[in-house]
């Protein structure tokens, strides 16, 4: 249950690849020299300290041996060689030579099982002669960081006297506190410089514990040493981690009273705040994996000083806007953030909460800044500037662990007070809105120009829009319970749905915890009319919808607004919603803010966007559960003129035959018998077939009309009005009758057939028993009709009998003439 041990036995060797980190000038690859290279290295060195002689070939022979340092293994005989060479005061050595030297000696100590007590001693010597004499007056920065390497592991070894692992800790110190600003020739030497302090902390000597644990906890709050980065927090997380698990198994209750002492309850002004957080993320992961209770006192004190450090955080950031935060800030924000990701489960702290907040929206996803800097940025430089900080924001630690900091997060909301619980959701939401009205700005600026850079940040709001839906679930599970008031719950629903309409542009999957909550939100507000009406009450209006304030740089971009795909996206969700709730949905407001936007996006060249507009005209025709629905049945009647018309007009071509039929249908059977609307209706259909059926090519060769083909648009609007003779009603039948057997005779004599046969097909399968003798009689008529018409002795006659049975003026002779013929 302890800390998960190295897979290598280099510690540096570990940390760097635990933390991501790639590049260490000490760290090679496997070679794949031979085991004849390796003898005959070894031979070399041997014949160097009997001619004690130190040649170019010899020097060769230490690099072999070094780059296949992986694979090698040393033991007591060839250190003895190693240390007889460094310490031959006949042998002239290249300063190159000693730090080959040194990590050969570092081998050799944590690949021997056995180690000779007196050849450790030996080394020991050896290291303090060259540390106190000429070579390190050089200030070599290779042969610093091998050196504190090997001291660290030295005093590390169980078989080392007392006195040795004395001698290399206090040697160890003297370099870390007085030759730290060798660190800053090369960033690449620091695994070596932790990983040699992870040793001498694990070392059983307890008397340099604090004076070790203080340099490493002051190192980057000095002058001239790297800058702090998260590479180097999660080296000391882990470190951290590697060493507390050293301490538990060989029961070091002492040190870890005096880390606690020293970190946790009484930090010293020294010490950086961020390698103070990550240190004591360490050692809440291996606490949390371990089942000693005995350690809980000391979780506490952990979690506790992040807590503390939070706070200073929260109070130095004040009111600031999310959008904005201090470069040392935000550098903690981050490195908190990541701890906690890190160090597994974690008490609410709510200055934590907070902190872990404002981390997801300005250090993880930091859009709305980068919308800043792109605005502010001449459009010249963009790609050189914003995009590189793009990509390096992607490729970052902080951004690959957002999953985990999100899961931390939610935790927190869990275990939060109902006060911080809203700040944040308040925050969250707000921030929501910003991505979209921000992206929409952008997407107009970067469109077609800076695809590159567009891509990376949808990428950047894809992770975004994933954060806000986990936290979404989060608060419906906890928040929209039986326990919670009604009015709490119908105002946080709407507000999950405005939240997801901004983000819903960046949703390119179908997640299960998106679909929940869609579920668990909508059933609160379709049961609620207020709740209804404050969310169709936030759709952009059809001025901000159709119009966008173009930035001062691109006054000469056109505004359109069908190409706008985040405002299409949002406005697709509403339109999706919207039928769940219309029933709730007062006519006034319907009449003011929903009608004018679904006859907008009717028009729209997106097919599932006008399909969907289609689906709420359906809605509201099939609704009637209204306070007053006098005014909802004049609505219905008043929409249904415009509803044809501008179906019609984009037909065929933007309107989605599919949701047109709907439409029709549903007006057709929730208006009133008789209604005007619905004859208005059935005249336009009819012209509009009528016109489909004229453009109809008729050549022998190529007539369409010889089979019926259900895809053309002609037949598509044919079968409308066929199914609508089962539909309408008795007032409006015989309207529909008459002009669809004008529309009839007038086809071509292949189309007349065609037609007649589909319609004996619609009426031989009617249930119908009230309006089916009518429909039969009528479609008798109307073959004897066609007939007489297709004939070329009597078209005019044919024609005013169709006029006058149609009619109804039809006298009994010509009812009985046409019935003689039949």
């Amino acid at each position: 249950m302890m800390a998960k041990k190295p897979e290598s036995v280099f510690l540096e060797e570990w940390l760097c690849r635990i933390s991501g980190t790639q590049e260490n000038v000490t760290l090679k690859h496997p070679s794949s020299a031979s085991a004849q290279a390796i003898i005959r290295a070894w031979a070399d060195l041997r014949d160097s300290l009997q001619n004690q002689a130190f040649h170019s070939n010899h020097l060769q022979s230490l690099r072999t041996l070094v780059d296949v340092q992986f694979s090698l293994y040393i033991a007591d005989p060839q250190a003895k060689i190693l240390l007889s060479i460094l310490s031959s005061q006949k042998v002239s050595l290249p300063q190159e030579s000693y730090p080959l030297f040194v990590r050969l000696l570092y081998i050799w100590v944590r690949k021997s099982f056995r180690h000779s007590p007196g050849v450790i001693d030996s080394a020991v010597e050896v290291l303090l002669h060259l540390f106190s004499g000429h070579i390190h007056s050089n200030k070599s920065l290779s042969f610093f960081s091998e050196g504190v390497l090997l001291l660290g592991a030295l005093s590390f070894v169980p078989s080392a006297s007392e006195k040795s692992k004395m001698v290399c800790l206090k040697l160890l110190c003297q370099l870390l506190e007085e030759d730290y600003r060798l660190i800053h020739l090369s960033e690449r030497t620091i695994p070596n410089v932790l990983a040699g302090i992870g040793y001498a902390l694990s070392s059983s000597v307890n008397i340099y514990f604090v004076r070790v644990l203080s340099c490493l906890m002051e190192l980057w709050d000095k002058s001239d040493v790297p800058s702090a980065s998260l590479s180097y927090g999660l080296m000391i997380l882990h470190l951290m981690e590697w060493s507390f698990s050293n301490f538990i198994n060989s029961h070091s209750a002492d040190k870890i009273d005096l880390f606690s002492r020293e970190v946790l309850k009484n930090t010293r002004p020294a010490f950086s705040l961020f390698a103070v957080v990550m240190a004591a993320a360490g050692v809440l992961r291996v606490i949390n994996r371990s089942e000693q209770k005995a350690l809980i006192d000391l979780k506490i004190s952990a979690e506790e000083r992040i807590e503390t450090i939070a706070c200073g955080l929260v109070s130095s950031a004040g009111d600031a806007d999310y959008a904005t935060m201090e470069p040392r800030n935000s550098f903690l924000l981050q490195c908190i953030s990541l701890a906690l990701s890190k160090s597994g489960p974690f008490s609410y702290q709510p200055h934590v909460f907070l902190c872990l907040t404002t981390a997801l929206l300005t250090e993880i996803f930091p859009l709305p800044h980068i919308y800043v800097k792109i605005q502010e940025s001449p459009s010249g430089n963009l790609v050189g500037l914003v995009l590189n900080e793009v990509q390096q924001h992607l490729d970052s630690i902080i951004f690959k662990e957002a999953g985990a900091i999100t899961s931390v997060f939610c935790n927190q909301y869990v275990m939060a007070d109902e006060k911080n619980r809203s700040a944040v959701e308040d925050i969250i939401w707000n921030y929501c809105r910003d991505v979209y009205m921000w992206h929409r700005k952008v997407a107009l600026m970067l469109g077609g120009r800076e695809e590159a850079l567009l891509g990376n940040l949808e990428k950047i709001a894809e992770s975004a829009f994933l954060m806000v839906v986990v936290f979404a679930l989060a608060v419906t599970k906890h928040k929209l319970s039986l326990s919670s008031p009604q009015e709490i719950q119908m105002r946080l629903s709407v507000r999950i749905l405005v939240a997801f309409s901004c983000m819903e542009y960046f949703r390119r999957m179908r997640l299960p915890e998106y679909m929940d909550t869609i579920r668990a939100v909508v059933t609160r507000v379709q049961e609620n009319e207020h709740a209804c009406v404050s969310f169709v009450e936030s759709i952009p209006s059809y001025d901000d919808l159709t119009n966008q304030a173009v930035p001062s740089s691109f006054q000469k971009m056109e505004y359109m607004w069908t190409t706008d795909e985040v405002q299409t996206a949002r406005v697709l969700f509403y339109m999706r919603i919207i039928p769940t709730c219309v029933e709730c949905i007062p006519a006034s407001v319907f009449r003011k803010v929903l009608a004018p936007t679904m006859f907008l996006y009717m028009g729209h060249p997106t097919g599932k966007l006008a399909k969907a507009s289609h689906s709420v005209f359906v809605a509201f025709m099939s609704s009637g559960k209204d306070a007053d629905p006098d005014e909802r049945d004049i609505l219905k009647e008043q929409l249904v003129f415009y509803y044809v018309k501008r179906s019609l007009e984009g037909y065929p071509g933007i309107t989605p035959f599919e949701g047109m039929a709907s439409g029709v249908v549903a007006l057709v059977r929730h208006l009133p018998a008789g209604s005007p609307s619905i004859f208005y209706c059935i005249h336009c259909l009819i012209e509009k077939a009528d016109s489909l059926c004229s453009s109809v090519d008729t050549t022998p060769e190529t007539d369409l009309w010889k089979s019926w083909d259900g895809e053309l648009e002609p037949f598509k609007m044919l079968d409308l009005l066929f199914r609508l003779l089962s539909l309408v009603d008795i007032q409006v039948l015989p309207s529909l009758m008459k002009s669809l057997a004008q529309l009839v005779v007038k086809l071509p004599s292949s189309g007349q057939d065609i037609i007649l046969n589909e319609l004996y097909q619609h009426v031989a399968e009617s249930d119908d028993v009230t309006r089916k003798p009518t429909l039969v009689s009528w479609l008798q008529s109307l073959s004897y009709l066609s007939y007489q018409n297709t004939s070329k002795n009597a078209p005019k006659v044919a024609a005013k009998e169709l006029h006058d049975s149609m009619s109804g003026t039809t006298d009994s002779l010509s009812m009985k003439k046409i019935s003689a013929h039949l």
